[in-house]
């Protein structure tokens, strides 16, 4: 018989007051100190505990104001973007009290410049031995286009082509550095050997860059590349650089489905069907009986606001519907932000009659996320039937509560995937890269 196939696992966060639950900060049980570092290095140690394999934060560059034309809602409530602090900062602490959990940042190829990112992810692999990975996006509205001085956001396409150079750009700096150029000669008063260290000379439509980098090829020699593109030109993307892919999709059905894309989209690439892995995303409510998992789930959502989640979702769309009625169907909102989002939740809809006051709530309680409510038997056997449905080959975890879902999470359903075969009981030697390519420790 042959062994069970074992699950990636990720920890997702936003440093901020909501990751995809709006509910987080506003937990009954305990106050959620996101403006501290104790408290993102306690999550770090908790997800170590529990073999994840790495976190990742999601990032924006701007404050949500879409809706109504305004960030009256948004700050208010509380939305996503009410608070983002920067994650790298946060990542070099958590690398600090961990040895193994690999370190993701959310850094944009619209709003940035090669030089810059590939400088700070080659200091955190350095930093953290070979721990590093970039969550690559293109960002999404104009709130962000007029924070850094620009009209308008950049048409959808336009940023992709854009993403695919800053990523060209970015790979060459860190290439430019040989393996073996650093010598480190104390005796002989030998640095480096200049002929291992290249310059770019990169001049193209987007970018000119000399290079070379001015730090040594770090371990992994480059981060682990993540993605979460969903429309068509997204997944194309991801497919050409990505080590790993993230979605957030609302069904089993949709999960096979996407995954069937990306191994289509890998193959236009030349590259093997499992070059990178695709981690869904699943919200988990636990409890000792499956109606202390409902409970939880049925006081989570009590404590969102339909328009809290209206004003993420206008963000997201980069759309101010703030003047159509909440009566109004989702299909009135305009394509122009997120594109694989608005369609999620119009086959949610599935005859397209749902509001966008019923958006509003489906958003604000987690962005679409799928739940997995039960005792943690329950979520295991879940978990494990999507892998092996062949609809995934891992999971994001998204709390709706924090610390606290993570903390139940490991606690319960850890050693069960573990008994299962289903998780390493250890992490093996190496880093993040050979981690996620291999079965990555003891089953």
């Amino acid at each position: 018989m042959s062994n069970p196939k074992q699950m990636h696992l990720c920890g997702f966060m936003v440093a901020g007051p909501v990751v995809h639950s709006h509910a987080i900060w506003r937990n009954p049980a305990h106050e959620t100190p996101f403006l501290t570092l104790p408290y993102y290095a306690d999550i770090a140690r908790t997800l170590e505990r529990g073999m994840f394999d790495f976190v990742f934060f999601a990032d924006r560059l701007a404050i949500s104001d879409r809706y109504g034309d305004s960030h009256e809602i948004g700050i208010g409530l509380g939305d996503q973007d009410a608070t983002r602090m920067d994650p790298m900062p946060i990542l070099g602490a958590m690398a600090s009290v961990t040895t193994h959990l690999g370190l993701g940042a959310t850094r944009s190829t619209t709003y940035d410049a090669p030089f810059n990112l590939a400088r700070e992810f080659a200091t955190l692999d350095h930093l953290s031995g070979g721990r590093a990975a970039w969550n690559v996006v293109t960002s999404m509205n104009d709130g962000e286009a007029l924070n850094f001085g620009l009209a308008a956001h950049l048409g959808h396409d336009e940023r992709y082509d854009r993403a695919d150079e800053f990523l060209d750009v970015a790979f060459k700096l860190w290439d430019s550095w040989d393996a073996d150029a650093l010598i480190l000669d104390r005796a002989r008063g030998l640095y480096a050997d200049p002929g291992k260290v290249h310059y770019a000379n990169h001049a193209g439509t987007f970018f000119r860059s000399r290079g070379p980098l001015n730090i040594p090829r770090s371990p992994q020699g480059r981060p682990v590349i993540i993605q979460a593109g969903s429309s068509g030109r997204g997944k194309a993307f991801a497919a050409k650089w990505s080590e790993v892919i993230f979605a957030l999709q609302p069904s089993l059905a949709r999960m096979a489905a996407f995954k069937a894309d990306v191994v289509r989209a890998l193959e236009v690439e030349g590259r093997a069907p499992d070059a990178a892995k695709v981690m869904m995303a699943i919200m988990p409510f636990i409890g000792k009986t499956r109606a202390e998992a409902e409970a939880k789930r049925d006081l989570h959502d009590s404590l969102v606001d339909p328009r809290v989640g209206l004003s993420t979702l206008a963000a997201h769309a980069n759309a101010d519907f703030g003047s159509l009625p909440l009566d109004a169907t989702i299909d009135e909102i305009a394509d122009t932000g997120s594109k694989g989002n608005l369609a999620a939740l119009r086959s949610i809809a599935g005859n397209g009659s749902m509001t966008i006051a019923e958006a509003g709530r489906i958003y604000g309680r987690g962005i679409m996320c799928p739940r997995a409510v039960g005792t943690a038997r329950d979520v295991a056997d879940e978990l494990i039937a999507i892998i092996d449905s062949g609809a995934a080959d891992g999971f994001v975890i998204s709390p709706a509560f924090l610390p606290d879902t993570f903390e139940d999470f490991v606690n319960e359903v850890v050693p069960l995937l573990q008994a299962s075969g289903r998780l390493r009981s250890s992490y093996a030697e190496g880093s993040l890269r050979e981690r996620l390519a291999g079965a990555g420790g003891a089953a």
